[in-house]
């Protein structure tokens, strides 16, 4: 079971805004991608939620930028889940540039569990929380990983 996802990002000219670096907008992409494809990895494909009738939308992002990413910055973005509620959940990120370790960026999402019919918040079913482990602030990977990159920051 993959607790911790990783996606390698090298940042293109696309990702880039008027200010030189990475836009912030291209960062909600990042974490969208990262979201789905940590879900698809352990078996929850968007045909998967639409067969049971609910799956996640999204109820509030928050990002914290701290140092700037460049064209051909190579990203390493982490996803896991932090939290879980009987309808919501929180994912959150790390940004990690892999030249110098340096976390660029730290995020979260709260994601709410709807009724597709409805629109409604429905109970998380046991199938899926099953499926996503929690992983605590104090998990040794965890702590391994954002330490490192901690460290290697300037």
């Amino acid at each position: 079971m993959i607790r911790i996802h990783r996606i390698r990002i090298v940042v293109g000219e696309d990702a880039i805004d008027v200010n030189r670096h990475v836009n912030n907008l291209t960062y909600l992409r990042w974490m969208q991608d990262a979201a789905t494809g940590h879900s698809s990895a352990l078996g929850w494909t968007f045909e998967r939620y639409q067969a049971l009738g609910a799956g996640w939308f999204v109820r509030s992002h928050f990002i914290e930028y701290l140092r700037p990413a460049f064209s051909g910055d190579t990203l390493l973005v982490c996803t896991w889940v932090a939290d879980r509620l009987a309808h919501s959940s929180t994912r959150r990120y790390a940004f990690i540039r892999e030249d110098d370790g340096a976390t660029i960026a730290k995020a979260e999402t709260r994601w709410v569990f709807v009724d597709f019919e409805s629109g409604r918040p429905v109970r998380i079913p046991a199938e899926v929380r099953n499926d996503f482990p929690v992983v605590p602030d104090d998990d040794p990977e965890l702590v391994a990983l954002t330490s490192r990159a901690s460290k290697q920051a300037p």
